[in-house]
């Protein structure tokens, strides 16, 4: 399996930091970016350490894997940033129309959220994960005495796929594949059934 040293993250938010904070704390450098500008990232990158750099949210987006960690309605600005062709893009949007506070539901019609995200980033091989946890859960050691934090993920790529899941097992959570991103994004998105459930799996063996 391809190991991805260099890590993209695009948001600076509560999941980029976390997903961030993982990352570092297993080796990889990271690249974060935002819409604001790299002075605005100054704190982040120093509370995360010297594998953490403020760059530009085009630079965030040149690794082979790149975390969407921006306000879903903020997808269609990132479309022009690089050629997303091939790249593996971890979708962690929720569909909301507005933030701070985060309310409403962005309307994409009869798709689910990351098809929607899929169309703006032609090329990108999407893979949907960490939506369904709230931040501080991401954040958190994810290795319990009662079992595994659970991150679902679901995509229409399987060598996408089995690279999302060889990070997820890297950074201690325990991946449970929901298949395609039509189906398994429909469990995981905003009104899903497994949107905002926080569930651990005991490991047997």
């Amino acid at each position: 399996m391809t190991t991805y040293s260099t890590i993209g993250i695009l948001g600076a938010g509560n999941i980029g930091q976390a997903v961030a904070d993982k990352a570092v704390r297993h080796g990889h450098e990271v690249l974060i970016g935002n819409s604001r500008g790299t002075e605005t990232l100054r704190a982040v990158v120093e509370q995360l350490g010297p594998k953490a750099h403020a760059v530009t949210a085009g630079e965030a987006a040149q690794p082979e894997l790149v975390f969407l960690a921006v306000p879903f309605f903020a997808v269609p600005d990132l479309t022009g940033l690089t050629d997303w062709s091939g790249k593996i893009v971890v979708d962690t949007t929720n569909q909301f129309a507005a933030a701070n506070p985060w309310r409403g539901r962005y309307d994409v019609g009869d798709l689910t959220g990351s098809e929607w995200v899929a169309e703006r980033l032609p090329g990108a091989r999407i893979v949907k994960a960490f939506n369904t946890l709230f931040a501080a859960f991401i954040a958190a050691d994810p290795q319990h005495a009662e079992g595994r934090q659970v991150i679902f993920y679901a995509g229409d790529d399987a060598d996408a796929k089995a690279a999302v899941a060889g990070l997820l097992d890297e950074f201690g959570f325990a991946g449970l594949d929901l298949g395609g991103l039509r189906a398994g994004g429909q469990l995981m998105q905003l009104d899903g059934p497994l949107n905002a459930r926080h569930l651990l799996l005991q490991d047997v063996g």
